[in-house]
């Protein structure tokens, strides 16, 4: 996967090498990066007189090296003389790091069954697909919090892991009262749950297409993974299925009694 990722950045290099600077903040070959579609992160510094920024790229964090002229940009692993690594800790701390506001608004604004009350304090969004038997624990377990009115989940319907995912996420988006149809699909997980609609409705299976895509442009690779903000107001992406002090975070605090 990496190396197809930097194959694909190798691509922009000849167009970065002639790129000029300007005024701006940043030099001109990281905006060259970003104007073909990475996004941008923290600078760092880096040894040899480069100039490091953390590279989000086809949903991996990269590490991307300006040279002194500013001119050209190195994408890639930086080893010293005895082989260490001097990338990993700075792409370990950015991929630990809180989430832009720009990807809360795009799980906003997607396709989702809102489970529990409309008036709960916190709200969460997951990436679930009907066939995940984790995204079924995830559900099951939140069920204190959710039962008491706490949090509310915004299931973000994918259809990924099976040939049916996606005619189950749209059955299920497109029922009268999806949230009462997630519930009867969870009770009956075992069982296969929802069975797809014959035929599937048009619009629901367009808004989980649309939903499987923004999975993909967020980087997310499996199900579920759930946006919520910690105790500071950061956004935070839990990947796979939350437990113990993880749980505790996503949902707000300790379970209900």
């Amino acid at each position: 996967m990496i190396r197809s990722l930097l194959s694909a950045l190798a691509l922009l290099m000849p167009v970065l090498v002639l790129a000029q600077a300007d005024d701006t903040a940043l030099p001109a070959p990281i905006m060259a990066l970003e104007d073909r579609g990475a996004t941008i992160g923290e600078a760092f510094e880096a040894p040899g007189g480069l100039t490091g920024y953390t590279v989000s790229f086809q949903g991996q964090t990269l590490a991307a090296y300006v040279t002194s002229d500013q001119q050209h940009v190195l994408v890639g692993t930086l080893l010293d003389g005895d082989g260490t690594n001097l990338s990993e800790p700075v792409l370990s701390a950015a991929a630990n790091a809180a989430r832009p506001e720009s990807e809360w608004d795009a799980v906003a604004d997607a396709g989702w069954i809102a489970d529990g009350s409309p008036d709960a304090e916190r709200v969460i969004y997951s990436f679930t697909d009907p066939n995940c038997p984790y995204c079924s624990r995830f559900y099951k377990q939140s069920r204190d919090w959710v039962e008491a009115g706490d949090v509310q989940i915004r299931h973000v319907m994918v259809g990924v892991l099976r040939e049916d995912s996606l005619g189950k996420a749209a059955t299920l988006l497109a029922d009268d009262d999806p949230a009462a149809a997630l519930a009867a699909h969870e009770a009956a997980f075992d069982e296969g749950g929802v069975t797809p609609a014959d035929p599937i409705p048009e619009s629901a299976s367009s808004t989980v297409q649309s939903n499987n895509e923004l999975m993909s442009r967020l980087g997310i690779r499996g199900t579920p993974s759930v946006y919520y903000r910690d105790e500071n107001g950061d956004i935070r992406l839990a990947r796979g299925l939350p437990r113990d002090e993880r749980l505790t975070a996503v949902m707000g605090g300790p379970r209900p009694e």
